[in-house]
C-alpha cells in the first residue's frame, strides 16, 4: 500500500503527460517533422542551462519561456524554411547547436554533469503535489485551447490553410507545454510520449481520434510498467517508460507487418 501511495502522484504525472503530449504527437506526424519536438525540447533546455550558468536557478523557468518564445517563433516559418533547405536538416543543425550550446554552459558550472543529466533524464518518481498542480492548470489551458481551434490548427498541419500567426500560436502552446514537461520528466522522456504512442495508435488507425486513445492506452500501461519496475529495483524511471514505450511499438509493428504478409 505504501508503494501505491508514493507512486500514485508520479503516475498521475504521467497520465496528465500522456493524455497532451499523444495529441501533440498526432500533430507532428501529420506535419512529417519527426524530430521537432526533441529539437524544441533541447532549443528550450539552453534557456534552463544559461541560467544555471549565470547563477540564477531560481529564474529557469523564466529563461526557459523566453527560449520557448523564440522556438516557437522560428517553427513558425518552418514551411517558409522548407522552401529554401530540407527542414529535417534545420531541425537537425538547430538541435545540434542546443545540444553544444546547453554542454557549454553546463561544462562552465560545479554540477554541469549532473544538470545535464536531468535535463535529459528527469525524475518523474520525485514529482510534488504542487508540481501537480501547476501541470494540470498549464495542461488545462494549453488542450481547451487547443480543443476549441482543434479544426484550424488541424487544418495547418495537413497543409490545408496557411497562416503565420495560427502556426506560431500552435508552436507556442507547444512549447510552453515543453517547458513543464522537461522540468518534470526530461527530455527523453518527453520526446517518448509526444512520438510513439501517436505511432502506435497510427498503426492500427487512421482517424485521429482512435490514433489519440490507443497512444494513451499504451503510454499508460509502459508507464505502469515502468515506475513499479523503477521503484522496486532503483532502474532510472525514464528510461524504463522509453524502453517499455519502443518495445511495445516494434512488437506491434512486427504483428502489424505479419499481418499484411497475410493479406
Amino acid at each position: 500500500m505504501e508503494n501505491i501511495s508514493f507512486l500514485s502522484i508520479p503516475f498521475i504525472g504521467c497520465v496528465l503527460l500522456i493524455l497532451l503530449h499523444t495529441y501533440f504527437g498526432v500533430h507532428v506526424l501529420e506535419r512529417g517533422i519527426i524530430f521537432v519536438d526533441l529539437t524544441l525540447a533541447q532549443f528550450i533546455s539552453v534557456g534552463a542551462a544559461a541560467a544555471i550558468y549565470l547563477g540564477k536557478e531560481s529564474y529557469q523557468t523564466i529563461y526557459a519561456v523566453v527560449f520557448a518564445v523564440a522556438g516557437a517563433f522560428l517553427f513558425s516559418l518552418s514551411k517558409k524554411i522548407a522552401k529554401l533547405v530540407y527542414i529535417e536538416a534545420f531541425i537537425g543543425v538547430l538541435y545540434i547547436f542546443s545540444f553544444a550550446a546547453s554542454i557549454l554552459f553546463l561544462d562552465r558550472t560545479p554540477h554541469g554533469l549532473e544538470e545535464l543529466k536531468n535535463i535529459l533524464n528527469g525524475n518523474i518518481l520525485w514529482i510534488t503535489g504542487k508540481d501537480l498542480f501547476t501541470m494540470f492548470t498549464l495542461y488545462i489551458v494549453i488542450g481547451a485551447f487547443q480543443f476549441v481551434y482543434r479544426e484550424k490548427f488541424l487544418a495547418l498541419s495537413k497543409g490545408e490553410q496557411s497562416s503565420g500567426l495560427w502556426e506560431f500560436l500552435f508552436f507556442l502552446s507547444f512549447a510552453l507545454m515543453l517547458v513543464n514537461s522537461i522540468r518534470i520528466a526530461g527530455i527523453l522522456q518527453v520526446f517518448a510520449f509526444l512520438i510513439i504512442p501517436a505511432l502506435i495508435g497510427k498503426l492500427t488507425a487512421q482517424v485521429p481520434g482512435k490514433i489519440i486513445l490507443r497512444g494513451w492506452i499504451a503510454g499508460l500501461i509502459a508507464s505502469i510498467a515502468g515506475m513499479l519496475i523503477s521503484y522496486k529495483f532503483d532502474i532510472s524511471t525514464s528510461s524504463l517508460i522509453v524502453a517499455f514505450l519502443s518495445i511495445t511499438f516494434f512488437v506491434m509493428l512486427g504483428a502489424e507487418m505479419r499481418k499484411k504478409r497475410r493479406i
